[in-house]
Parts: C-alpha cells; sequence; structure tokens
C-alpha cells in the first residue's frame, strides 16, 4: 500500500519544513509515503465558504484514484489514541487498497460531497491548529503509529 498526505496550500519554508521533511523520510522507512498538495484556490472577490469548499473538493477529488481509500482529517472526526490510529491503519492495509489518501482540507473544512467519499474522518484534536502544525501533527502521528505496528522503541505508553 501506498500512502499520501494530501493538503490543500503549500507548506511554509522554514522550521516546519524540516521537521515535516524528517518524519517523511523516516516514514518512507515503513511504507512508500508522499505529500502531495493541491494548490490554493484563487478567488477574485469575495467567494462564500461553501463555494470554496466545493472548489477545493474538486481538486482534491481529481488527486484520487477511484479505489483510494481517503481518510480526512478534521476536527469533526473521530478521536484515537496513537494505538488506536495504528489499530485502524493496520486494519486498512489488511483491507488491501493500493493508496490510502489522508487529506487536509482548507480553511473552511471539507465540502458535504467530499465528506460523504470519505471511508473515515480523523480528528488529530478537537482544537483548532493552522495547516502548517496540522502537517507536522500528521506526519509526526503516522510515524509514531508504523512504529508501534513494527514494535519499534519510539512510542511509549
Amino acid at each position: 500500500m501506498k500512502l499520501i498526505l494530501l493538503a490543500v496550500g503549500k507548506t511554509d519554508a522554514g522550521p516546519l519544513e524540516a521537521l515535516i521533511a524528517d518524519f517523511e523520510r523516516r516514514l518512507n522507512h515503513y511504507i512508500p509515503f508522499e505529500i502531495g498538495i493541491v494548490p490554493d484556490i484563487r478567488t477574485k472577490g469575495k467567494v462564500k465558504p461553501e463555494q470554496l469548499k466545493e472548489k477545493e473538493a474538486e481538486a482534491i477529488l481529481r488527486a484520487l484514484h477511484p479505489q483510494d481509500a481517503l481518510w480526512l482529517l478534521d476536527e469533526k472526526g473521530r478521536e484515537y489514541s496513537s494505538r488506536g490510529f495504528a489499530g485502524q491503519l493496520q486494519k486498512c492495509m489488511n483491507a488491501g487498497p493500493k493508496r490510502l489518501v489522508l487529506v487536509i482540507g482548507g480553511a473552511y473544512g471539507f465540502s458535504e460531497g467530499l465528506r460523504t467519499r470519505a471511508d473515515r474522518t480523523v480528528s488529530l484534536s478537537k482544537m483548532t491548529f493552522n495547516h502548517q502544525v496540522v502537517r507536522l501533527l500528521a506526519v509526526e502521528q503516522l510515524y509514531r503509529a508504523f512504529s508501534i505496528l513494527r514494535g519499534d522503541p519510539y512510542h511509549n505508553d
């Protein structure tokens, strides 16, 4: 299985980018992994949040393959412990999709259509974080989950 973290908008250069790249490198020791970027939707004038979410959803859906497992990272999703999250990843891998795509949405979240397409919605926290920080949290938790699954000593209970 290939694991993809898809995010709306690019990561700013700087310390977070270096940390994200470090966890990306580490994660590739466990599973083929890549980070994909859906460009920010450029709007002229005022666009309603629902319209922006629809445009972002269209771009996200273009990046998906029909058989992809799709997990949305969203504060309204289900929360897991790190071990619970690792267990969900293991179940997904056992189900056999070729790709699992985790998506970090734009500032207003996800359209209802994208929520309907999703196989799972996961919350990293009930708190709201900026998208740069969410990317770091996501790759760190993915790395932690795979270290748990492999029995490596990164995670401590």
